[in-house]
Formats: C-alpha cells, sequence, structure tokens
C-alpha cells in the first residue's frame, strides 16, 4: 500500500515530462515572434459593408497625402487568417510599400474559414451559405473607387496560400475589374477539383511558389500538411499553372528565363511569358528552397511550414509587377 504514492508520483512525472516535450515540439515549429510595427505615416481604418443581405469587413490602410487616382491593392489573407494576421506575416510590406509609392491597400476578410475559390474543397460556408467573394470584392472596390477616388485602371489584388486561390479566381472569372493579381504560395486547381466559370483571357498574372512548401506541393498532387492535416483537393504543378495561365492568354512560345542570386545565396528562378503588345504577361517566380511563406526580411514562418528564407522582398516583387503594367 506505501508503493501506490510513490507509482502515482512517478507516472505524474511522467505525464508532466511527457505533455512539457510536447508544449516544447508545438512552441518549436509553431512559434515564431511578430514583427515589429513599422512607423507610417498614414492611418488604418476597420469598417464593415453589407453585401448580398450579409455583414463583410475590411481593413483599410491610406498612407499620408495619397495621390489623387492612387492605385489600390488588394491583399487576401490565408485560411483561417484574417487581415491582421496577413499585415503581420507579410511583416507590412505592402503598407510600407504604400507609404513609399503613394498608394492605397485593402485587407478584406472572408466570409467563412477559407476563401471561396476555384477548388472544389474549402471550408466556405457559414449556416449553410456560402459567400460571393467574387462579388463582395468588387463591391469592395467600387466603394474606395468612390470614397478614396482611386485609379479604377490600376486596381491590382495579391493573396497567399488560400488568398492567392481567391486571387486566381479573380483573374480568371473578373479579369476585367484587376489590371493584375498577384498569386503567392498556391497552384491552379487539377481539373477535377475545379470550379470556377472562366472569362476570356486574364490579366497579368504572377505565380510565387517555394519549392520546399510542405503545404501546397510545386511539383503538383494533393494539398496537405504532413499528410495529416488541411486536405484541399489536387492542384496543377507550378509551371503547369503558369502555362495554363499563358495558354488562356493565347501566348505563343516558350518563356523568358533568368535566375537572381540574392544576399543569403537563395536562388530565384523567374518564367516570364509576354503576350504580344506587351499588355500581358505572365510570370512564374520559382524560389528555390523555400516553404509555405512569402519571404520578406521582417517577419518569419513558422517552422511547420517549411524553410523560412528572408529574401527575396516578396510584397516588393510583387508590386514592382503591378507597377510595371501599362494602363
Amino acid at each position: 500500500m506505501k508503493k501506490l504514492p510513490r507509482l502515482l508520483l512517478t507516472g505524474l512525472a511522467s505525464l508532466l515530462a511527457l505533455m512539457a516535450l510536447v508544449g516544447g515540439l508545438l512552441a518549436y515549429f509553431l512559434y515564431t515572434p511578430e514583427p515589429e510595427l513599422p512607423r507610417l505615416s498614414g492611418t488604418l481604418s476597420k469598417a464593415t459593408m453589407a453585401v448580398a443581405g450579409g455583414q463583410r469587413s475590411y481593413r483599410l490602410y491610406v498612407p499620408k497625402d495619397l495621390p489623387p487616382r492612387a492605385p489600390l491593392v488588394l491583399v487576401l489573407h490565408g485560411s483561417g487568417e484574417g487581415p491582421q494576421a496577413v499585415r503581420r506575416g507579410t511583416g507590412y510590406g505592402f503598407d510600407r510599400l504604400a507609404d513609399q509609392h503613394g498608394f492605397a491597400v485593402v485587407y478584406p476578410k472572408s466570409f467563412g474559414f477559407d476563401w471561396n475559390d476555384c477548388s472544389t474543397i474549402g471550408d466556405t460556408a457559414v449556416n449553410g451559405v456560402r459567400a460571393d467573394d467574387v462579388g463582395f470584392l468588387a463591391a469592395l472596390v467600387a466603394r474606395l473607387v468612390g470614397e478614396l477616388g482611386v485609379d479604377p485602371q490600376r486596381v491590382f489584388a495579391a493573396g497567399v496560400s488560400n488568398g492567392g486561390s481567391m486571387a486566381l479566381r479573380l483573374a480568371l472569372q473578373d479579369p476585367q475589374r484587376y489590371r493584375a493579381v498577384a498569386a503567392a504560395l498556391t497552384n491552379v486547381p487539377a481539373p477535377q477539383n475545379f470550379q470556377c466559370p472562366t472569362v476570356g483571357t486574364t490579366p497579368s498574372t504572377m505565380l510565387v511558389n517555394g519549392t520546399e512548401d510542405p503545404l501546397v506541393p510545386y511539383a503538383g498532387g494533393e494539398i496537405n500538411l504532413l499528410g495529416l492535416f488541411y486536405q484541399g483537393g489536387r492542384v496543377l504543378s507550378s509551371p503547369a499553372s503558369a502555362q495554363y495561365l499563358a495558354d488562356r492568354n493565347a501566348i505563343a512560345g516558350g518563356p523568358q528565363v533568368s535566375l537572381t542570386p540574392t544576399a543569403q545565396g537563395a536562388r530565384v528562378e523567374h518564367h516570364r511569358w509576354q503576350a504580344a503588345g506587351g499588355r500581358t504577361e505572365v510570370e512564374l517566380v520559382t524560389l528555390h528552397g523555400a516553404g509555405h511563406g512569402l519571404p520578406q526580411p521582417w517577419a518569419r514562418r513558422p517552422r511547420l511550414l517549411g524553410p523560412s528564407p528572408m529574401e527575396p522582398d516578396g510584397p516588393a516583387l510583387i508590386w514592382a509587377f503591378f507597377e510595371r503594367q501599362p494602363k
């Protein structure tokens, strides 16, 4: 009878040690320090709007002395995230660029856990209702064109992960509204996983993907994490996704290829398809050795999502793509 407390204490100690080990592993693979909030010139506001009988929300960053008919950039968050998460996850990079180059940035919030993108798989409904996210974003653009006086011919959409998938849907389904889109950490859904109606050609489109992405496979296949979490359906490879977009725009011939080394030794490979006349282009940016995160020098992604290089500056790369598009 006297041995029972000792056995209980030994078991409790073992359980506590196991819990500490699991907690340490979770912290190691999931924790990342938040980037320091930069000094910004403008104001960040939060607003809602009624769309199709429901309330949708967004955050808006407007730099000081925004010029008339400035560009507007939509930045779309990933699954289960929101406006603040994508601002932090990109190191506030788009806000910094807005200050430097004089454009407005809006961070919309998805209706469900996921954006209602082109994949047939995703948690896009709330109480059995699926949102028309294409319609919501169109209404949001119209509101900001009226309120801020931004240029309707210089509206751009960028997204990361599931937000990147939503940006692809905008390119395919609402191409006249967006001068260009950038889709990071995503690929075009495979035919059996594709639900989007498509309308003719697309605007200029950039894909930004890492070769070591453990969630969205660069080489194509099933979207999942470690084979256990977040089943997202099958996607094309990154090169096949870019070729699909080039084919939709009837861009003949192969891409121009260039390689950019970084100070940290990472390799950044560019494949660029250019339409005759130069108005529409498709670019695939391959981040060799990178995981599921948009690189930038201010914030790392969790280790669970693969290697997290600090170069190149992903938001700046995307803005340079947007900025060079002719009206």
